[in-house]
């Protein structure tokens, strides 16, 4: 008996996106973190025993690309996630150590919780993505980003996102992507739903940003279990996020899947290796970020194998 033969006539049965190969997701699993031919050749996923080599990895990665720019005395465009989070602490304390100047940087934050028109939560509040940003990072470096060169997802905000990047890649800056993997394998809360709106991959590569988009119930589950402490009914069903004609502009992209919890339980396992196997396909956002430079740092026990355990 198998998951595919059960679906049938389930409640599963129109879950998942219609362009969802899950034979294929299901072989992408025993596949490891072997590389593949369409991989970037300076795409490099890098193993971390722990959670505390992990966020000390990414948060020197991040802290590193932000360190050469100013050393080869250019502007750097960022645009950050808030979600991996503890990678933000290390960032800032190297970037203290070093004593860089952090007044190159602009960043552009990928997303926020919003309701259906837009409107996202006062930036006081603890939920909000800004809110978590300053507490995280901008508070704990001495010499931080500037205010006026932050960029957080608001419906006024977010569509000037493309018009400044562009800007800013014109006066010689690099745009470095940094990302967390979603449970349905989204980058920022680009979901893998809205693919069936486009006709081809061209026109969903065009996409820039989306205001109020609807979140796919495991998004929101997803949250629940790693924000809001099981508590669904705090979740929004929807957020502003940038979408792939940014993301994809990347020079430079620095990942993280963390998604382990207690007891030999996760959450990521799939959405990491399917990211790493399953081929470009915008059904599945995340099968895009290998064919961007950069490194993606995972928690060993992701790569599998994934098989069923008792816990």
């Amino acid at each position: 008996m198998d998951f595919l033969s059960t679906m049938k006539g389930s409640l599963l049965e129109n879950f998942y996106p219609k362009g969802w190969d899950l034979k294929k997701i299901d072989e992408c699993c025993e596949k490891g973190v072997a590389r593949e031919d369409f991989w970037n050749k300076d795409f490099n996923p890098i193993e971390c025993e722990n959670i505390y080599e992990f966020d000390t990895y990414m948060g020197h990665e991040i802290a590193n690309q932000i360190k050469l720019a100013r050393d080869r005395g250019e502007k750097l465009a960022m645009i950050l996630p808030v979600g991996p989070m503890g990678m933000y602490k290390w960032a800032a304390y190297f970037l203290n150590e070093w004593d860089v100047d952090c007044s190159h940087l602009y960043t552009f934050n990928m997303d926020e919780w919003a309701d259906g028109d837009g409107n996202t939560l006062p930036n006081t509040d603890t939920a909000s993505f800004e809110y978590s940003m300053k507490e995280a990072f901008f508070n704990k470096i001495k010499k931080t980003v500037p205010e006026s060169q932050r960029n957080f997802a608001a419906k006024d905000n977010l569509p000037t996102y493309p018009d400044k990047i562009k800007k800013l890649k014109e006066e010689g800056a690099k745009l470095v992507l940094v990302y967390g993997i979603g449970r349905m394998c989204h980058i920022a809360f680009w979901e893998p739903h809205f693919a069936d709106e486009f006709s081809s991959v061209e026109e969903w590569k065009q996409q820039c940003y989306r205001i109020g988009a609807k979140l796919h119930p495991l998004t929101i589950e997803q949250n629940a279990i790693t924000s809001f402490k099981s508590r669904t009914t705090l979740v929004p069903c929807r957020a502003n996020t940038i979408g792939p004609g940014l993301f994809l502009q990347a020079d430079y992209a620095i990942g993280g899947a963390d998604g382990a919890l207690s007891r030999g339980m996760g959450w990521q396992g799939m959405s990491f290796l399917t990211t790493l196997h399953y081929g470009p396909d915008m059904n599945i956002t995340s099968t895009f970020i290998p064919t961007l430079p950069g490194k993606l740092f995972y928690l060993k026990e992701l790569a599998g194998p994934l098989v069923a355990e008792c816990n």
